[in-house]
């Protein structure tokens, strides 16, 4: 069995008691809304299998903002980041107004985007309606990005709006990379790009099986190449030119503290929420719609639910089964993400396994 060194497991039990105090505060500090499931790509890795004509309605912006309306009360609007997935957020023709009655309410808000639809203009209304933060998503070079995304225009599109979006001193801004079989070896060339399209914040994660991603197990990385990409992660960090990070997907033994600015912790259902597009009251959006705790189409009260009804999240004894159950790693792993569990409760993928065994 893999073995943690000493100088991570004293730093992980600080990480721990830390992790214990946030969720027994539980501060929510960051709303998804999944405004659409309609998109304008069609991306071989899409975790949730959207399509350009959905057979789900947008949700109506009037129904989000009055269950807002009635979470407001009870937080620091100052500290609650809305961010509007999708789907694609830049179908709906509505955007703006909805960015323009959440910046009335005092609530900073965002999206994550894949950049086709990012005209300049369309950026400019987007700032005059008071958006704050930004993900734009590129998975590799020009052929391996056009081939995920299915598009031969996604590459020259994502690029043009990563550099609009990098030149502006006044939103949050990142860039979010799926890293692949194809694209891992060119990691070095991806990051030369983005430092040359004036890129400061880069997150690089991998690819989980759900969606229309389970067809595709040609596109995950092998052992061997997964710790090639925590070293490039690692010496990339080391370097002041981008800030470089695995995203917070899995816990990852020996990397802990040196991939990402943070130890390992699944924040949803602790400072993370969700509304879905059929109203479902749940944590992370990538996280399956079993885990939903209540739907503001019911009357249910996000904030109702956030306080009473989250303890599927906040305690994660029920994922101490399969391979978890012997793992001395739990205590502090605490069965990885919550997206990455079916329904039954197994495990889909273990980061930890994965950059332990190096064949």
């Amino acid at each position: 069995m893999h073995k943690i060194d000493i100088r991570h497991r004293l730093a992980l039990e600080i990480a721990r008691q830390q992790r214990k105090d946030l969720n027994r505060r539980h501060p929510l500090r960051q709303l998804f809304w999944e405004c659409t499931q309609r998109c304008n790509l069609r991306c071989r890795h899409c975790g949730s299998d959207c399509k350009t004509s959905s057979e789900t309605p947008d949700m109506p912006a009037e129904d989000f903002l009055r269950a807002l309306d009635d979470l407001i009360p009870h937080v620091d609007t100052n500290r609650l980041n809305i961010v509007i997935t999708g789907g694609e957020p830049l179908m709906r023709a509505d955007l703006e107004e909805i960015g323009l009655q959440l910046y009335r309410r005092r609530l900073p808000w965002g999206i994550v985007s894949n950049g086709l639809a990012l005209t300049p203009s369309r950026f400019a209304s987007l700032k005059a309606a008071g958006i704050h933060n930004l993900t734009i998503s590129l998975d590799g070079l020009e052929n391996d990005h056009n081939a995920m995304r299915g598009n031969p225009a996604s590459f020259r599109k994502a690029c043009d709006a990563i550099a609009l979006a990098a030149k502006d001193p006044d939103i949050s801004f990142d860039v979010v990379t799926c890293v692949t079989r194809n694209s891992l070896p060119t990691l070095p060339q991806i990051l030369d790009l983005l430092i040359s399209l004036g890129v400061r914040e880069w997150r690089l994660f991998t690819i989980f099986p759900s969606g229309r991603a389970r067809n595709c197990p040609e596109f995950n990385l092998t052992s061997g190449e997964f710790i090639s990409l925590l070293d490039f992660i690692r010496e990339t960090r080391k370097k002041a030119a981008i800030r470089c990070a695995f995203a917070c997907e899995g816990f990852l033994g020996n990397y802990e503290g040196e991939v990402r600015d943070h130890f390992f912790t699944c924040q949803a259902g602790i400072s993370i929420a969700s509304v879905l597009i059929d109203g479902s009251i749940g944590a992370c959006p990538s996280i399956r719609a079993d885990f939903a705790q209540g739907n503001i189409y019911d009357g249910d009260s996000i904030w109702d639910v956030w306080e009473n009804r989250f303890q599927i999240y906040r305690d994660h004894s029920w994922m101490k089964t399969g391979i978890c159950a012997d793992c001395k790693a739990f205590r502090y792993c605490e069965g990885n993400g919550m997206h990455l569990r079916e329904s039954d409760g197994s495990i889909k993928h273990c980061h930890f396994h994965q950059a332990a065994c190096k064949s």
